[in-house]
């Protein structure tokens, strides 16, 4: 198989910025192909959304059973395996810990001046959708990172859309974490039609004031396309990492690593980052080994990513290493050198900075604590990972006595004036008459 190997030193600066890009999406012509079913979904609701369900998934439902009952969720509870249900338990109460900590305090005041006070108060948002994906595969890890902090932050409606089998069932593990976590309202719905649904409205399917969770390219069109109707969250698409090694490491540790977001799709992103050559070329002998041990389906997408948007990268220093990270700004990123904390002082841009060898990302997606959604596509410049500050918000509130007011409002009334506000400086003019305020009668 060919494996993509790059020498930093010898490409140019337009080069390094084509790896910058990720696997192409044409958006386009998936939010071309996607306009028409969100306003098939808007105009028609629940029977758009079983008609697409039956197109799409081939699940062939009537919108009564769209919703998840309570007993078939509790069921899924009893069915888990006992380990995989400790194991979850765990991950729960780690992922809980860490959000914990996330929480503010419900208000905050403080005087900014004599006599002038402001402060916030911190409001859980009303009704959010998550989006938890079943494409490929079984995903109970992203029910816990969505819906944790989501319950942390006191949502009061959580409604979680997820896509069913060709019967209409939705998966057993991830309604199964949803009841473990306190969360009752689940719709086996998926793809365009359950964002839509989730955006709009429908007869069974309620309206949301945000939505979070990552999906195929065609959510993410949806996302994008439903932005001015509905608080859309963070851009998470395709998964994308990047292992940063030296001649420290074992090679085969640095290869495993690099593999595992490689496995989740074709469309993904897996770069090696090393100073060391005998590691790079190591590493490029072992990666068709450790692939044989894959099954036949994970090994593709792990061939397919690391012959387009994947493969070993030289660099040559840790400088230079440093820097294409930062271009990339990786969703997640894993620093195996010796002293991983002189490499996180450099680090700017990143969702994730996973240190040391005892810190691989399999650890970091499903039990560690912190979340696991993060941004993706570049977006890690100005995004940060899924938060309890994503299901909140804040609003301000001023209060101002009169001594204050006097202080304050001649300066105040200088730069209305500048700025040509009338109506502002008359407001101002008015308190400022020595007969303000009116006797009460």
């Amino acid at each position: 198989m060919k494996i993509n190997y790059f020498v930093l030193q010898d490409m140019t600066a337009s080069q390094i910025e084509e790896l910058y890009r990720r696997a192409a999406v044409d958006f386009s012509d998936l939010m071309a192909r996607v306009k028409p079913l969100i306003d098939y979904v808007r105009t028609r609701g629940d029977a758009a959304v079983s008609d697409l369900t039956k197109r799409f998934d081939g699940a062939d439902m009537k919108p009564s059973a769209f919703r998840v009952p309570l007993d078939e969720m509790d069921q899924a509870v009893r069915d888990l395996p006992p380990d995989l249900r400790d194991a979850m338990e765990v991950s729960i109460a780690n992922i809980r810990k860490f959000h914990e900590r996330q929480s503010e305090p419900e208000t905050w005041e403080m005087e900014i001046m004599p006599g002038i006070w402001a402060g916030e108060k911190v409001i859980p948002l009303a009704a959010v959708g998550l989006y938890i994906p079943r494409g490929k595969g079984s995903f109970p890890s992203m029910m816990m990172m969505a819906g944790v902090p989501a319950r942390v932050a006191g949502v009061k409606k959580i409604v979680v859309v997820t896509p069913p089998d060709r019967s209409g069932k939705a998966d057993k593990a991830t309604i199964a974490a949803a009841r473990m976590i306190g969360i009752d309202t689940v719709f086996a719905v998926g793809g365009v039609q359950a964002i839509a649904a989730l955006a709009f409205g429908a007869e069974t399917i309620p309206r949301v004031d945000k939505i979070v969770g990552p999906g195929s390219g065609y959510v993410l069109a949806a996302k994008q396309l439903l932005a001015s109707v509905v608080d859309t969250g963070l851009p998470a698409g395709p998964s994308e990492a990047i292992v940063l090694a030296d001649d420290s490491v074992d090679p085969l540790t640095a290869v495993v690593d690099l593999l595992i977001e490689a496995e989740h799709g074709p469309d993904s992103s897996a770069y090696l980052v090393t100073t060391d050559p005998d590691l790079a070329r190591k590493a490029l002998e072992l990666i068709p080994r450790q692939l044989k041990s894959l099954p036949e389906e994970r090994r593709s997408f792990c061939e397919a990513v690391l012959s387009s948007s994947g493969g070993v990268v030289l660099a040559p220093s840790r400088d230079a290493a440093v820097e294409f990270i930062n271009g990339f700004a990786p969703e997640h990123l894993q620093v195996l050198t010796r002293e991983p904390e002189e490499v996180l002082d450099q680090i700017k841009y990143a969702g994730e900075a996973l240190l040391g060898p005892y810190t691989p990302g399999t650890l970091a997606n499903y039990s560690i604590g912190p979340n696991a959604i993060l941004p993706t596509s570049g977006f890690a410049r100005t995004a940060s990972a899924l938060s309890v500050r994503d299901f909140t918000r804040r609003m301000s509130f001023s209060r101002v006595s009169a001594e204050g007011f006097q202080k304050l409002a001649p300066k105040t009334l200088m730069l209305a004036r500048y700025e040509g506000f009338a109506a502002h400086a008359a407001a101002l003019e008015h308190r400022l008459e020595k007969d303000w305020p009116p006797p009460k009668t």
